[in-house]
């Protein structure tokens, strides 16, 4: 830890400097793909570009068309991108340190100066420092002043000789706050953090890469009322949803009118590998959109004209550790269809996407008062469900908006 550095991060970015690495990642988009947003789908009215269009020009092309468009920029302009000396090697390593660091590794390393070290921190010190936050963690809370003392008496008793020097309290403060971070939290919580963070292997973590190789279960009640086909009651129902980890696309979802059971989970598996059929109120703007699987193929597979909604065998399923999804008849019905089962790490920070509520990458659930007649429930959502409130003339709507 004594020669330790920083790892870049874009939180370590001012405001400015992140400014900055945005426009260097404009370029480098527009070099590579022909559009600064990095897609046609957000193309801005010029693009792409003559110099630039992916169609008529080669990779190479593009890049020393980049070179010579930023040579022309005055010199404080390119000041501020730190691109005074601009080449088409510069822009190979600035592709290379995008594709392997996001954002941060198009940021200059001057803007994110390494860590370098406290030379007062010796080896003997940091054994001192490491032991007494092993010791932290089987007592009770601390304050610093406590742990700075058993620093001290844990170089006395190591290393009698006294040729040991401590570093000032504001020095271990800094230190100990580089190394195992402001603390706050309850011990049980510190002492699952350590103990993960001794045992984590890098080729244990799951690395998203594909669409179906992770998709992420959680339940959460609905925040409006719906009313009841049988007794004509407004009722509270569960939304239970599965998340695709890699394109955060809502592959499948569930209302239940009680809490969700095992049964609902497990044919929530059911909607994610079927494909789900149109009704005849649902309107064309609902049918099957994706580019690729004509919808014309995917109506004769399934018998019937399909509804927009992706189906996929999924690989790896992980959830929460709710009564449901650690059910016998879940496990089971997972292990039938040939899924495994990854549940998230206990008492440990949130190691799945958010799957409690829509994301951004799978579009928005939007819930919007409209003048319709209420409809009525079953737990086989559609993509439209609408449910009147008690005492007005209004019903609440709950759509989904593609492409956001």
């Amino acid at each position: 830890m004594a020669d330790g550095g920083q790892v870049r991060r874009v939180e370590n970015l001012t405001q400015h400097d992140l400014a900055r690495a945005h426009l260097r990642q404009e370029h480098l988009l527009e070099v590579e793909t022909g559009y600064r947003s990095g897609s046609r789908f957000w193309a801005r009215p010029d693009e792409p570009r003559p110099a630039f269009d992916p169609a008529q020009t080669t990779l190479t092309e593009r890049r020393l068309a980049k070179v010579r468009e930023l040579r022309e920029l005055g010199p404080q302009e390119a000041k501020q991108l730190g691109l005074e000396s601009i080449s088409e090697r510069t822009l190979r390593r600035m592709a290379a340190q995008h594709a392997e660091q996001g954002l941060a590794g198009l940021a200059d390393g001057r803007w994110t100066r390494g860590l370098s070290g406290h030379a007062s921190v010796t080896p003997e010190v940091e054994e001192a420092i490491v032991a007494v936050h092993a010791e932290s963690l089987h007592r009770s809370r601390m304050s610093m002043k406590s742990k700075e003392r058993l620093i001290h008496q844990y170089v006395r008793e190591r290393f009698p000789d006294g040729k040991v020097r401590v570093p000032h309290y504001t020095t271990l403060i800094k230190v100990w706050r580089e190394w195992f971070g402001p603390g706050g939290g309850r011990q049980r919580y510190v002492r699952s953090a350590a103990a993960a963070a001794a045992t984590w292997r890098p080729e244990t973590t799951v690395h998203v890469s594909r669409p179906g190789q992770v998709v992420v279960l959680d339940t959460t009640p609905l925040p409006v009322k719906v009313l009841d086909d049988v007794f004509a009651e407004p009722i509270t129902v569960h939304l239970t949803i599965a998340l695709d980890a890699c394109t955060h696309s809502i592959v499948a979802f569930r209302l239940t009118p009680a809490a969700e059971s095992a049964v609902e989970v497990a044919m929530l598996l059911r909607d994610v590998l079927l494909p789900l059929p149109m009704r005849p109120d649902w309107g064309p703007e609902t049918e099957w959109p994706y580019p690729g699987a004509p919808a014309a193929l995917v109506a004769e597979l399934a018998g019937q004209p399909v509804a927009g909604l992706p189906f996929f065998a999924p690989e790896t399923v992980t959830s929460d550790h709710g009564a449901v999804y650690k059910s016998h008849h879940f496990v089971q019905a997972a292990a039938t269809l040939g899924i495994d089962l990854l549940p998230a790490r206990a008492m440990r920070p949130r190691t799945r996407p958010p799957a409690s509520g829509p994301s951004p990458g799978s579009g928005r659930c939007c819930w919007s008062s409209s003048s319709a007649t209420a409809a009525s429930t079953s737990p086989t959502a559609a993509p439209t469900r609408r449910a009147t409130r008690p005492g007005l003339c209004r019903s609440w709507s709950t759509y989904w908006l593609r492409g956001s």
